[in-house]
């Protein structure tokens, strides 16, 4: 596992920010093609009346297309060394170390900058301003 000093997470920011905003785009897209292929799906159980068996098979590649975009996304930032607390809110955090103990500096998409650091077991609820000590 990787730490990072606030310094250093808020250098990792810049990279990993615009990985968050799209994880959170791709999310909905998600979500709202989830939906979608949901209430093709209710339809047809109801009556299947009017319902072309190729838009549920598109709405259901479409869901797929997103999640292996979504999924990579995650990836990516997962690869920076992050942990993904919230994909609807842009939830992340980093691993740091505060006297020997594993915490988590907090970063919120629409946050300028890390200015939080929590617990393991406190999470987001438990948020307190940097500095660590």
């Amino acid at each position: 596992m990787r730490y990072f000093t606030p310094d250093e997470a808020n250098e990792e920011l810049a990279a990993v920010r615009p990985l968050v905003e799209r994880m959170v785009e791709q999310r909905q897209v998600h979500v709202d093609a989830l939906t979608r292929q949901e209430e093709l799906e209710g339809h047809i159980r109801g009556n299947g009346g009017g319902i072309p068996p190729a838009e549920l098979a598109e709405t259901a590649a479409e869901v797929e297309r997103v999640a292996r975009e979504l999924a990579k996304t995650i990836d990516d930032i997962v690869a920076h060394g992050v942990e993904i607390k919230d994909l609807d809110e842009g939830l992340i955090d980093f691993p740091a170390l505060r006297r020997g103990e594993t915490v988590l500096l907090c970063w919120k998409l629409g946050e300028d900058e890390i200015r939080y650091w929590h617990t393991v077991e406190g999470g987001f609820a438990g948020r307190q301003e940097l500095p660590l000590e």
